[in-house]
């Protein structure tokens, strides 16, 4: 049996997938969470629901307590991070509603606190490896639980974290795709630079829900769009979550 911590993202602040829930309250150092932890299991393994934002999604991305979230889950002693999120495309080949399993991050992020550690201990200063931030078997369940469900997704991907809520200039998406970036978002960083640090193995599987606003076809996008398109497909995001967890050791 495992400890499973899961954030939820927009569009899965609250999802009904937990058997015998009931609601904890955990402090920290940093604070707690915006809203209590769901508390229940999944198949043999615990898990622990955290929502992102609150489960009325009342916090901007900027002002959400990711250290908090991430040190409540420690304190659960949670062996894995599992976490959703709603992302832009910036690539045309990842089209609306496809997943993605996230395998890099850029942080474009400058008003949040990003580490753990705010002060070093005399000679012995902390720099944390972030080359490969996403847990690599946690990954590949991932990428598995999405090809036995026969859901359309892609293996790997970029994501750049902005600071939100509003959304890009048409300058500043195109600035991304030219640095590579294939999805952007508002809160993967600091989140997985935190689980990073306390050594909590993380992965994220996100949902394409527009294209951002460099497509010069399209509208840009709205908060209205992103909520349309992860409501028709957020069952495959739990399903994926699910059959990803049962396949935990």
């Amino acid at each position: 049996m495992a400890n499973i911590g899961i954030i939820g993202g927009s569009g899965l602040d609250n999802p009904d997938i937990l058997q015998a829930p009931k609601d904890i309250t955990v402090e920290t150092t940093y604070g707690s969470s915006t809203s209590p932890v769901r508390a229940g299991t999944i198949g043999k393994h615990n898990v622990f629901l955290l929502a992102r934002h609150g489960r009325e999604h009342t916090t901007t991305p900027t002002l959400v307590n990711y250290r908090a979230k991430i040190a409540t889950l420690k304190k659960l002693g949670c062996d894995f991070i599992l976490t959703t999120t709603a992302v832009g495309s910036l690539r045309e080949e990842i089209g609306r509603g496809d997943l993605v399993v996230l395998d890099q991050f850029i942080d474009f992020t400058r008003h949040r606190a990003i580490t753990f550690h705010d002060k070093f201990s005399p000679h012995d200063p902390v720099h944390t490896p972030m080359a490969d931030p996403f847990s690599e078997e946690l990954r590949a369940l991932l990428n598995a639980s999405c090809e036995e469900l026969g859901i359309r997704h892609h293996k790997t991907g970029t994501v750049v974290t902005i600071e939100g809520p509003r959304f890009s200039t048409r300058a500043e998406s195109n600035m991304f795709r030219i640095w590579g970036a294939d999805v952007i978002n508002m809160s993967i960083a600091p989140e997985v630079i935190l689980a990073n640090e306390v050594g909590i193995p993380y992965a994220a599987v996100a949902m394409s829900t527009d294209y951002d606003c460099w497509k010069t076809d399209e509208a840009p996008v709205t908060w209205d769009d992103i909520l349309h398109i992860f409501k028709q497909n957020a069952q495959k995001v739990t399903d994926v979550l699910i059959r990803t967890i049962n396949k935990l050791p």
